[in-house]
């Protein structure tokens, strides 16, 4: 872990990601594992070179709590299996009809629709199999982990989320249903996130309630930023189609609030994230650079 006058975010996002693509590799069927296209095509997005955000925050959580990495890392690479299969649907023609992600073709575009549903099938399921793998503490047993990682995959959280923001289109956006859907569609995982990292080092209850509020308002900010770069991005910089949300009608800070009134939310969510992570007195340092990062962020 390193020390908190030295520390330099960059530096610990590579070693984090390379230390979570070698275990995502020694988790998943290799491209020559038959029937090969499906394990070509899960290795196809999950290697797409995506940031490894939520991994990553998960083993950040994992050390504000002294906890080892080598403990986090199965549930870190459940998240990004979630994460993935989430991307590879929401691309879907049938929901957000996306020809980009990450800055190239989306899996439906290289391997079929049909495919590219029985992917993300593939990589859910796939998801469990990896957090299994997860120790039990003294505090908290694999079964509770699991349960984490489902209860914030299913109809009442990240397809709650979803669902909504479908039924929303076309629909005058209001804050109360922008806040649902923001809540389920991406807090809800990224608050995941920390916790799993959290019950993978035996956290205290003080300390899983700090990184619940952490995650859930760092969640919310990370939304409301990735409305504003919709609008203010292009399709390069995003490395996805810019401006879908507001061709399609979708619910939206900026369509409902403005872009000066969603930035200020924004800074007001990420303080609130800031402030849960007082009781770890300094420990929680890359977690406090990660959610420095994601404010800041242009892509």
């Amino acid at each position: 872990m390193p020390l908190k006058d030295s520390f330099e975010l960059k530096s610990y996002t590579r070693l984090r990601a390379e230390q979570i693509d070698k275990a995502l590799n020694s988790f998943t069927p290799s491209a020559r594992t038959k029937p090969k296209t499906i394990h070509r095509s899960m290795r196809h997005s999950l290697f797409a070179g995506g940031k490894r955000i939520r991994p990553i925050l998960t083993l950040a959580a994992a050390e504000a709590c002294n906890g080892q990495i080598d403990k986090a890392i199965p549930l870190a690479c459940a998240i990004e299996c979630i994460h993935t299969y989430s991307l590879i649907h929401d691309d879907l023609p049938a929901l957000d009809d996306d020809d980009f992600r990450r800055g190239k073709p989306t899996n439906h575009k290289v391997f079929g629709e049909g495919v590219a549903i029985l992917t993300g099938d593939a990589l859910l399921t796939q998801a469990f199999e990896i957090a299994c793998k997860s120790k039990p503490t003294s505090r908290y047993s694999t079964a509770d982990m699991i349960h984490e990682l489902s209860h914030t995959s299913g109809s009442l959280n990240l397809i709650a989320g979803q669902i909504a923001d479908l039924e929303g289109e076309g629909q005058k956006p209001t804050l109360p249903k922008l806040k649902y859907i923001h809540e389920r569609k991406t807090s809800a995982l990224l608050t995941c996130c920390t916790r799993l990292g959290g019950m993978s080092s035996n956290c205290t209850p003080l300390q899983l309630q700090a990184l619940t509020d952490f995650g859930y308002n760092i969640g919310l900010a990370f939304q409301v930023i990735d409305d504003i770069l919709d609008v203010t991005q292009t399709s390069k910089q995003l490395g996805k189609t810019a401006g879908k949300d507001e061709a399609s009608s979708k619910s939206t800070y900026p369509a409902a609030l403005g872009l000066k009134k969603s930035e200020k939310i924004a800074l007001e969510l990420t303080e609130k994230a800031f402030s849960a992570l007082k009781p770890f007195r300094g420990k929680a340092y890359a977690l406090e650079a990660m959610a420095d990062y994601l404010l800041s962020r242009k892509n």
